[in-house]
């Protein structure tokens, strides 16, 4: 789970402001986890995936600024346009 907490410190305090009107939310968020390191790559059914080591398990995440009916299988990163920030939902352990 710990990093889960990088990924949320990325997004909460990221290195430029997501701006709707220049750059989508996926755009944004993918260029801040690959700002603070992590190798962003292609996903098939999620908007993109975190691969941990050389070909490691994959964290797969979503983003969207309508946080209802988020599956709970992957990771969400929302936006909220009344505060102008973002943060990580974790998908659930099973």
């Amino acid at each position: 789970m710990q990093i889960y907490q990088v990924i949320a410190e990325a997004i909460a305090k990221p290195s430029i402001p997501h701006e709707p009107a220049r750059q989508s939310l996926k755009a944004w968020a993918m260029y801040c986890l690959r700002d603070r390191g992590f190798k962003v790559v292609y996903a098939q059914n999620a908007d993109f995936a975190i691969e941990q080591g050389r070909g490691g398990d994959k964290l797969y995440f979503k983003v969207t600024d309508n946080p209802v009916d988020l599956d709970p299988k992957l990771g969400w990163i929302v936006w909220d346009s009344s505060t102008k920030t973002a943060s990580l939902i974790p998908p659930e352990v099973s």
